[in-house]
This record gives C-alpha cells, structure tokens and sequence, in this order.
C-alpha cells in the first residue's frame, strides 16, 4: 500500500530532532507526514511554517512532543541528549520508533538516504526520490575526490568564549578531508561526547602550525569583528568566514556541501 497523504491514518508521523533530517525528510517528499521539529529546524521554509516546533535539539519539550504523537522520531548521536532519547523510549510500547542517526562522513549519507528508505520507503515517492538524490551525492563525491588540491593544516571553529574546534572523527573534519585539509588538533573525539568538540586555549604548540583559520557561520554566528581574536590564535594563518550550515548539514544538503568544498579548495589554488 502506498502512503504520502497527511490525513492517512495508517502514514507515518514523523518529528525531527534534527535541522538536517528535517530538510531530508522534506526532501524525500515526507514534509506532509512532519509533525513536529525544533526550533533550528529552518529548511526548507516554505513547508515547515505549519510544523509545530518542540524545543531545541538539547532542549526538547517531551511533554508537547508527546501530545503531538508521533510514530517515528528522528534524532542524532551528537545534536541530541541521550537522555533525551531514553526518555522517548521509556514512553513503552505505545510510543514512537526512535530512529538513530551518526553520519560521520560525505559518505555517510548514503547509508543515511538508504535508512530512511528503510524505515519510510512504503510512502509514495520516498524510493525513487531517495536514489535521485543518492544519484546526486555519488557523483558528487566522485568530483570532489577526483579533483587535484592543495593540503592544508586548519583550524575550524565552531564556539567563542571558550574557543572550540572538531575533531578528525567528526563529519566536518571529515568533510574538509576530502579536499586534503586536515584539522587541528590531530586527534579524534570518539564516538561521542564533549571530546568530538575540543576547547583550544590559545597556547597550543600546534597552532603554530595552522595554515587557515575557518570560521563557521553556525552554531556560534562568526562575523568580521571576530578576526582580530582569530588571527592572535595563529599569526601565521589565513582567517575567513565559511558556510557551516553547507558544511556541517548531512542529508540533501550535501550535495550543495560537496560543491561549496571544491570551490573552498580551488580558492587556495586560485590563489
């Protein structure tokens, strides 16, 4: 049986905890089976308006995301509290299937298109726009890794007061790796925590070694009056504003992603 109409009873009714999920649920055709999202949840707008908003990712209202009753629940390892899920889950049989993502890499969202296949493929139109878009994301990971760039050492931040940076497990790394830029500090965060977003302090011996200092438009809002600090983190280093949400968002907006990261890497070339 094919679904996709909202008013069906037997659809799925889906909360995203997640701004990235939300945008690829919308994207697969699945916004009319949206009941609930965050307040981050932004994209794409047009089709979210009506979408009752429950909270933060690390806020989320349970007593109004429970009243909204929703059968699935989308929710992430590093934008959602663990608690937040477990108390989803303690709602008993009655309550919604919690489907658990961690895409920690571009190529993750393959098998992050194919999860949702999994748990949403009986909705009409859902298979086919899925390989549409995993279509999109292969050959746009081809043409990035196909690509001839120049290797960088670099310092991406995400938080002011304290500084706060990623570490190599973590998908923007991961995603800035495709075109030969490595984060620093060279090291990973783990599976999950506080470690997979590092605090710098300013007298690291590696700093010395950054060659470009990326500052990300999201979750902290860098801007132009930011520099000055940036620039006494590493004298030495090229400091910049860069898109986090095309950076960061897994899912549809990938694509987009992997395109705006080979016109980063062409910028040093170009240079």
């Amino acid at each position: 049986m094919k679904l996709g109409r909202s008013h069906d009873k037997s659809a799925p009714r889906i909360a995203s905890l997640v701004p990235s999920l939300t945008e690829l649920a919308a994207a697969l055709g699945l916004a009319p089976c949206l009941v609930a999202r965050t307040g981050y949840c932004i994209h794409p707008k047009e089709l979210l308006r009506q979408i009752p908003k429950v909270g933060g990712t690390k806020t989320v209202n349970l007593k109004k995301l429970r009243r909204l009753a929703p059968t699935h629940v989308l929710v992430n390892i590093d934008e959602n509290r663990l608690e937040t899920v477990q108390a989803i889950r303690e709602w008993g049989t009655d309550g919604p299937q919690v489907i658990v993502t961690h895409p920690c890499g571009p190529q993750d969202n393959l098998v992050l298109v194919q999860q949702m296949v999994e748990s949403f493929g009986r909705v009409d139109g859902v298979p086919d726009r899925a390989a549409s878009l995993s279509r999109e994301l292969s050959a746009g990971l081809a043409l990035t890794r196909a690509g001839a760039w120049l290797p960088q050492k670099v310092l991406y931040l995400v938080w002011r007061d304290p500084w706060m940076t990623v570490a190599t497990d973590t998908y923007l790394s991961r995603m800035l790796a495709e075109i030969g830029w490595t984060t620093l500090p060279d090291a990973p965060g783990g599976a999950s925590g506080a470690g997979r977003y590092p605090v710098v302090h300013g007298v690291e011996p590696w700093l010395a070694q950054v060659q470009q200092v990326l500052l990300s438009s999201e979750p902290y809002s860098f801007g132009p009056g930011d520099f000055e600090a940036a620039r006494a983190l590493c004298p030495g280093a090229r400091v910049r504003l860069v898109d986090g949400e095309l950076l960061s968002w897994y899912g549809a907006r990938a694509v987009a992603g992997l395109r705006y990261l080979r016109e980063l890497g062409s910028s040093v070339l170009d240079r």
